[in-house]
């Protein structure tokens, strides 16, 4: 895999017309699915039943898809597709947690075996569970279809069918290391980093500010991050963190009239008095006197 750039990839961009609704929907894989998809995190929950062969990677490992499997995407993680052949068979769904949890809202998918962060994601299935699994997405596109006034109390069952039918199974993937996977966390690091900038409103505030942001949200230990960057980069997490804050934050002083507690809210700092002692160890001057340079 050569691409690394993530995006996020809302309902919308993904499918260009849902019919009913803007929490669920469910296809063929031959209608939607490409061959080749670069990294992506969604806005959405996904659950396949893919008949293709290919390798689905994730930021720091991979696993080859070689037969029928049942694969769970979390909207956390990023992963990338690289298909063998060029037909995409199979079944897909997108959906919400809203969707899911119906009138059920304690419900957290984050925290359930299927979708939990580090969880194994692909369950290779037999001929037997096939038939089934094909079975309830056959039946999920015909109800989506109808007119039935209660379809999507309907879908959802059928939706917790596929959870339970999978819940049953043990995960039987086998992960391998990709040659070029520090590369590939490295770039992926960059990318996201680069993606929190410009902070273009004083009532925006940055979401990522440590290595460890940075590796929950790449779905990656973050010893392994900061080995990663170290080893392709030459500098510490910290140190790109560091001056990618140092770089906003000089923009932000130089080129708009915000109050520095605004600025210092922005970029993340509860209180002024750490991003005026952090702007000054990294810098040797206070954030005020960059405003006036007369008085460095």
């Amino acid at each position: 895999m050569s691409k690394t750039k993530i995006t996020t990839q809302p309902f919308s961009d993904f499918i260009p017309a849902l019919k009913i609704t803007d929490q669920f929907t469910v296809y063929e894989r031959k209608e939607f699915a490409r061959k080749t998809v670069p990294y992506n995190r969604r806005d959405f929950y996904k659950i396949s039943l893919t008949l293709s062969t290919g390798t689905l990677y994730y930021a720091d490992k991979a696993v080859s898809i070689d037969r029928p499997a049942l694969i769970f995407s979390n909207p956390r993680v990023p992963y990338a597709w690289e298909g063998i052949c060029e037909s995409q068979e199979g079944f897909f769904c997108l959906f919400s947690e809203d969707f899911l949890k119906g009138n059920n809202r304690d419900l957290n998918l984050q925290d359930t075996p299927l979708f939990k962060i580090g969880s194994d994601p692909v369950f290779f299935v037999d001929a037997a569970q096939l038939i089934y699994i094909s079975g309830i997405f056959q039946n999920m596109l015909r109800e989506f279809e109808s007119n039935y006034m209660y379809k999507l109390d309907l879908l959802r069952n059928h939706l917790n069918l596929l959870l339970h039918e999978a819940l049953k199974m043990q995960p039987s993937v086998n992960y391998f290391k990709p040659q070029n996977a520090l590369v590939r966390v490295a770039s992926l690091f960059l990318e996201l980093l680069e993606r929190q900038f410009p902070v273009d409103t004083p009532q925006y505030q940055l979401k990522l500010r440590t290595a460890n942001d940075y590796a929950l949200h790449l779905s990656v230990h973050v010893n392994y991050l900061n080995r990663a960057v170290k080893e392709v980069t030459g500098k510490t997490t910290t140190e790109h963190l560091t001056e990618r804050m140092v770089m906003e934050a000089k923009a932000l002083l130089l080129h708009t009239d915000w109050n520095i507690n605004d600025i210092a809210y922005s970029l993340g700092y509860e209180y002024p008095t750490y991003f005026n002692n952090f702007f000054k160890k990294q810098t040797g001057v206070t954030p005020s006197s960059l405003r006036q340079p007369n008085l460095v």
